[in-house]
């Protein structure tokens, strides 16, 4: 072919200009480390290229910002002098906090309580106001003092009181007030897992007389009966003593699955024991209905449990203390219905109250509970 044929054919047309064809150059290492380093981004180690750090964009500087509080609810109850009213005044602008003024009778609508005593005095006098130690009992409680007096406030403390402050400082005083909240919390976690049996995640004796005298404090205003139940199981050492203290758990924790499975939400199982149960039937129409959930209690025992691929079978038997009629105390209902449970007689009436037993008795079979 004549070099010009051969110079038109290298060539392409675009519209009527010719434009060479050309491939595309090799560059080799050392051509790609000079070019590194002109353009300042040398390769790091096994080949991949450094990269320039990235600007902080807004997503950023929304990670490193400052958590934003919860806002808090205060209530400040005998806040009526000009120091702590300016006090008030600056904490109303705070973040996070909605400080309004008002009595002992909103305090519960609060997340915390400041109570307020600007000399000695006052002080004195808070610490022997009647209603403080519940009120601190349920709603964590600030004092804010005007004059320090050590003796007045070990007396609030022990009465509840979760912080006291000076009433000069604003910033301590919103501190005390956020302090106060947490350490209630911490103060009732720890209250809740003290007063709960772990093996059967049921409440402590300590709980259920504190529920049972909040319940007759409202049936007082309201009334109807209360009806408490305790039954005794006998099966839990037998079974400790054959497979050992992990299956007795086991089987607690089954029964006080079934006795939970009778009854309705609003009422209350606790563990009084190893082998005693007690159940709080908070509202009933007639206090006579105890006998019937007892009795369908009973029922729910009866069919064996499997521990350990063995059937178990248990004994049971309840007493029965009902609100108003045996006692309008927590703690005698409680000792009433308990010792009735241990008499485990076949029936029997002590002064009008319900006794019963029932043996659960039957060959192996499946456990609903695993």
């Amino acid at each position: 072919m004549p070099s010009a044929t051969r110079r038109c054919a290298s060539l392409q047309t675009v519209g009527r200009v010719p434009i060479a064809r050309s491939k595309p150059a090799r560059v080799g290492l050392g051509a790609r480390l000079e070019h590194d380093r002109r353009c300042r981004t040398p390769r790091a180690l096994g080949g991949a290229r450094a990269t320039r750090p990235r600007r902080p964009g807004p997503a950023d500087q929304s990670m490193n910002a400052p958590a934003r509080l919860p806002t808090l609810s205060v209530i400040a109850v005998d806040a009526d002098g000009a120091r702590i009213g300016a006090r008030l005044a600056e904490l109303a602008v705070m973040p996070g906090l909605d400080v309004q003024r008002g009595s002992f009778v909103l305090a519960p609508e609060a997340d915390v309580v400041l109570l307020h005593a600007p000399d000695r005095a006052a002080l004195a006098a808070l610490a022997a106001r009647p209603g403080l130690a519940g009120l601190a009992h349920d709603r964590p409680v600030v004092v804010a003092c005007g004059q320090p007096d050590e003796a007045v406030e070990a007396e609030l403390l022990r009465l509840g009181v979760e912080a006291l402050a000076g009433d000069g400082d604003s910033t301590e005083l919103a501190r005390a007030l956020r302090h106060a909240l947490v350490r209630k919390q911490v103060e009732r976690m720890a209250r809740t897992a003290y007063a709960t049996d772990l093996a059967t995640g049921l409440p402590h004796e300590a709980q259920l007389l504190e529920h049972m005298t909040q319940l007759i404090a409202l049936r007082e205003r309201e009334p109807a009966p209360l009806v408490l139940i305790v039954l005794r199981v006998d099966g839990v050492a037998q079974a400790a003593a054959r497979l050992g203290d992990e299956a007795a758990n086991v089987l607690r924790r089954k029964i006080a699955v079934r006795l939970r499975g009778g009854l309705r939400a609003s009422d209350v199982v606790a563990s009084l024991g190893t082998d005693l149960y007690a159940v709080m039937l908070g509202r009933v129409d007639v206090a006579s209905d105890g006998d019937g959930v007892a009795a369908k209690l009973l029922r729910a025992l009866e069919q064996p449990f499997i521990l350990a691929g063995q059937p178990c079978t248990v004994h049971a038997a309840f007493g029965l203390a009902s609100y108003p009629t045996h006692g309008k105390d927590a703690s005698r209902l409680l000792q009433r219905a308990t010792s009735q449970a241990g008499m485990i007689a076949a029936a029997g009436d002590d002064d009008g109250a319900q006794h019963s037993t029932f043996s659960v008795l039957g060959g192996a079979a499946n456990d609903e509970e695993s």
